[in-house]
């Protein structure tokens, strides 16, 4: 049994952390501990909330994550790529189906809604403010 150097209190002779204070008692295994710990924006939780919620705009955070190999980097790239993609496009496909839904509301006053720029076609006919394609 040998003592604590920061607590005093007894403790085995093989002991690297203290039971007692939570000291580690070598200071060799204390620096490669730290040289193994990652900040906690590269952590795996952290980088899932980032791509789901921001996209392509967390890609430096992958980039820059040191224990992430080359290859992984350049596949989760291409795939975050191709993902944002898909979803702007879906997405421009639902508001195109929103279309015909879109040309069945009327407008204060009679007028038919236009999709670009608050345009309106009259009932006459005539546009109030430039062209533009309905809904």
């Amino acid at each position: 049994m040998k003592k604590c150097p920061f607590c005093a209190e007894d403790i085995q002779d093989e002991a690297i952390k203290c039971k007692h204070c939570g000291e580690l008692l070598d200071a060799s295994v204390y620096r490669r501990l730290m040289e193994n710990k990652t900040q906690w924006y590269f952590g795996i939780p952290f980088l899932v909330l980032a791509v789901l919620t921001v996209g392509p705009l967390a890609l430096p955070l992958i980039w820059f994550r040191p224990r992430t190999s080359q290859a992984y980097k350049i596949g989760l790239t291409i795939a975050i790529l191709v993902l944002t993609w898909l979803v702007y496009l879906a997405t421009i496909y639902c508001l195109g189906s929103l279309k015909p839904y879109c040309q069945l509301i009327p407008s204060p006053g009679g007028a038919m809604l236009w999709r670009y720029g608050g345009v309106f076609e009259k009932a006459t006919g005539k546009r109030a403010g430039g062209g533009g394609q309905c809904c």
